[in-house]
């Protein structure tokens, strides 16, 4: 065996979602583009904001070629972790500076700099059902084990009473996902708040910290005025972790950051080992030209009706065509109940009609599929049709 065997196991599981991906491109060059209907990829459609192309612009135009496209700090551009930290205390009324920022490629590339600075081999890495599929490989990265917390169904709210059960003394983080990608859930402060009390006692017990990874790139997608709590603002010991794939359609770009309170147990430690992990990980750092432009682009928002509409579209349609669907409160996924038991087949039934749809048991949530609905708006006029001959393929209209 050439590769690894610690690599044999992540190939076996690699993404069900970008092999769909790949599956619709195929499946456009032969019924063409324009009728596929492809809701498996979480890549927005949302226009990148007049400001960022301002800012890139500006960036290339007042700044050497030297300084915008070579090396800084491991830890990224002062200006930059500046204007994060300025833009969270004033959000958040926290107490953040420079020092307590890195920047990182996207929030992967965060959370792959916390388990490689955390984990020892065995150690285990707490999530709750549905959760984004590649946490188990970026724990297995670096011999870590995910544990997951079953799905609190049907309100997919933090499944808080199983979590105490599966607290163990190798335990060493809980990734809280919010809002939360798949069910498109917002857990709601007094819900983080009962998680706090859990981990305040669990710590008493293991004798070490728990860290909350707070996995937050769809801050900014929260529909009807949903709070979004801060979760360092609550529990202690949290890590922050933000992406701009999302809020400003830049997926491409990797670029991203890690927030660590000096408030947080083991913060000297901690922060170095966290700035070690981001160059031996081999980023070196985070993209040059993208840390200086988001710097400029601190307060620029998300074009939050452009996924609403799409949203209650997608809802109501399925709904009245008798689909079970769960009505997200925020980010840009739907969950639709399988009618069959193995949604696989329901899956499969889709593809029949064009639409590529990812099951849920790769977030660790049989029974469902998700649908990414960050797509363009004609779209899903053109698919209404495909899902209406898929209900009836599916015997509930």
């Amino acid at each position: 065996m050439v590769i690894s065997k610690n690599m044999e196991s992540l190939v076996a599981g690699s993404s069900v979602i970008r092999k769909l991906f790949e599956e619709g491109l195929q499946m456009a060059q032969v019924v063409g583009k324009e009728n596929v209907y492809d809701f498996s990829l979480g890549n927005p459609a949302s226009p990148v904001p007049d400001e960022v192309k301002a800012a890139i612009n500006d960036v290339l135009a007042n700044n050497s070629e030297a300084y915008v496209h070579g090396y800084m700090k491991n830890a990224g551009f002062d200006e930059t972790r500046e204007a994060v930290a300025n833009h969270l205390n004033k959000s958040f009324a926290m107490d953040y500076d420079k020092d307590d920022i890195i920047m990182t490629v996207g929030a992967a590339g965060a959370m792959n700099c916390i388990f490689r600075a955390m984990l020892n081999t065995d150690d285990e890495v707490i999530a709750f059902a549905p959760f984004f599929g590649e946490y188990k490989n970026y724990a297995a990265n670096y011999g870590g084990k995910l544990v997951v917390v079953p799905a609190s169904l049907p309100d997919f709210d933090l499944n808080l009473a199983e979590l105490e059960n599966k607290i163990t003394e190798k335990t060493k983080c809980i990734i809280v996902n919010n809002p939360n990608n798949p069910s498109g859930r917002i857990y709601p402060k007094e819900t983080i708040e009962k998680l706090n009390e859990i981990i305040v006692k669990a710590e008493e017990k293991v004798g070490h910290p728990i860290y909350v990874l707070c996995d937050e790139p769809y801050r900014e997608l929260a529909y009807d005025n949903t709070p979004v709590p801060y979760i360092p603002s609550i529990i202690k010991n949290s890590i922050y972790i933000y992406s701009y794939s999302k809020t400003l359609s830049l997926p491409g770009e990797r670029i991203g950051y890690l927030a660590l309170s000096k408030e947080a147990e083991g913060y000297s430690e901690l922060i170095g080992a966290l700035v070690v992990a981001n160059r031996c990980l081999g980023y070196v750092n985070a993209p040059s030209l993208f840390q200086l432009v988001i710097g400029r682009c601190q307060d620029v928002g998300v074009d939050l009706d452009f996924y609403d509409r799409n949203r209650k579209l997608l809802y109501n349609k399925l709904t009245e065509l008798g689909f079970e669907v769960v009505k997200p409160e925020g980010a840009f996924y739907l969950l639709v109940k399988s009618p069959f038991e193995d949604e696989n087949e329901f899956v499969e039934l889709g593809k029949k009609q064009h639409i590529i749809m990812v099951s849920t048991t790769t977030f660790g949530c049989p029974g469902y599929v998700r649908i990414a609905y960050c797509v363009d708006y004609k779209m899903i006029e053109r698919s209404i049709s495909a899902f209406e001959r898929l209900a009836i393929e599916c015997n509930i209209r």
